[in-house]
């Protein structure tokens, strides 16, 4: 993969809300494979199977991960089956973003209901795919023990910039999806890794590093918000976190995972942590799902300034009624 930086990412100090934190900016990895993606697919980047022409996956239709995939398929000239519960109408009209991206280089969207079974489900689509010799399952996400390799050497950067910083505690925090990255972060640096739950709950996401962890003692700290999210849903304090990111740092997150990453970390930083620990937050990349998330939150707003703006001229209309009656008397 020459002309391509699949490691060694930078690491920025910025401040925010008054305190230092340093970004690993796993964003600015190379195109198409830029922040997690770019560790849990290392290992088909750079010892890729022989016998493979097909990779088969599954997931959101908007996913980061679907992005990375049609580049690697795209690359290795393999194809993509990616299955999907459904793809949203507004897509349908105007693709943008991941999956706009991923329909340019070539990834098949099938529809999970379409597949020949009575079940149609990820269970079924994982065993018709383990039929075909040439054709390589990937699980939603990349949660896989082969993303092993491509998060150790994270960890291995991490720990040798510590190092040379002369930080002997740090704290790392990443939002999680599946958990993969977090998970194999944690069993590889001698840190603690802090963590959100961004898709389910803090159940859901104990339950993936269980199914990774094969008696691995130490798990990363799963961090609660005082709010519940669900995933996918806008919410303007996302909105509000992620602008106020992008004014105080300069660098643009991601608006699925990274606003609720940096609200449960703020929330952590007030109640438990001093205010000269060092905190890394790993930016995971991700961004060219903002070309699908930012009008929707545009939208939401305009629709909300609307309401706000009707609401104000029918209290002041009633004001100046109230008023004329009051004079009329």
């Amino acid at each position: 993969m020459s002309g391509q930086q699949l490691t060694g990412s930078s690491i920025d100090a910025v401040q925010c809300r008054g305190r230092k934190f340093y970004i690993k900016r796993d964003d600015q990895l190379s195109a198409g494979f830029a922040g997690n993606k770019a560790r849990k697919l290392a290992y088909l980047l750079q010892d890729a199977p022989k016998n493979i022409d097909r990779i088969v996956s599954h997931g959101s239709v908007q996913s980061n991960f679907l992005y990375s995939l049609s580049v690697l398929a795209k690359q290795k000239q393999w194809a993509l089956d990616f299955y999907v519960d459904h793809v949203p109408s507004f897509l349908q009209q105007q693709p943008l973003g991941n999956y706009q991206a991923a329909l340019e280089n070539g990834a098949n969207i099938c529809l999970l209901s379409d597949m020949p079974s009575s079940s149609n489900n990820v269970a079924t689509l994982e065993a018709i795919t383990a039929e075909d010799q040439r054709s390589l399952f990937i699980p939603e996400g990349g949660r896989h023990q082969m993303a092993e390799w491509g998060i150790s050497v994270l960890a291995e950067e991490i720990v040798q910039w510590a190092a040379g910083q002369n930080i002997t505690k740090l704290t790392v925090m990443l939002p999680s999806g599946t958990g993969t990255t977090a998970f194999y972060l944690q069993k590889h640096v001698p840190f603690e890794v802090l963590t959100c739950a961004c898709v389910g709950d803090d159940t859901y996401l104990k339950q993936q590093f269980l199914m990774l962890s094969q008696g691995q003692a130490k798990l990363p700290t799963i961090l609660l918000p005082k709010k519940k999210y669900h995933f996918g849903k806008l919410y303007a304090e996302f909105f509000d976190m992620w602008e106020e990111l992008r004014c105080e740092t300069g660098i643009e997150f991601e608006l699925l995972y990274d606003p609720l990453g940096w609200i449960s970390l703020f929330e952590h930083i007030e109640n438990e942590m001093p205010a000269e620990s060092d905190v890394l937050y790993i930016h995971q990349g991700g961004v060219l799902g903002n070309q699908s998330m930012l009008p929707r939150y545009l939208r939401r707003n305009d629709k909300q300034a609307n309401i706000q703006s009707n609401n104000e001229t029918t209290n002041n209309t009633k004001l100046k009624d109230v008023k004329g009656k009051n004079v009329a008397r």
